[in-house]
């Protein structure tokens, strides 16, 4: 059975005249995950949000690489089973259920 322990996105917009990185960093332990997302524009000070989710919460959840992956068997199968659902992160670090 694979998990994911950690994980890093981080994204880089050059808009001038205020540049903005955002970065979500996930975190397995043994209640859950916790997400921690950080926003920065221009010279600013970062901003930090962080979420919590328990381990039921979580139950399959599907991060980007496991997507990528069940999208490349999905793709050879030509097939995909009708309401295939799961938790999923989104862009801003909350929960949400992404659906195939």
């Amino acid at each position: 059975q694979l998990e994911t322990l950690e994980q890093e996105e981080q994204e880089c917009l050059e808009l001038k005249p205020h540049p903005t990185e955002k970065s979500i960093h996930m975190v397995s332990h043994q209640n859950g995950m916790t997400v921690t997302k950080t926003t920065q524009e221009g010279e600013a000070e970062p901003q930090r949000q962080s979420f919590s989710y328990s381990q039921a919460e979580l139950r399959g959840l599907l991060l980007e690489g496991a997507s990528l992956l069940l999208l490349r068997v999905l793709a050879r199968r030509q097939t995909a089973p009708s309401g295939l659902m799961f938790p999923a992160i989104d862009t801003e670090g909350q929960l949400c259920i992404s659906t195939y």
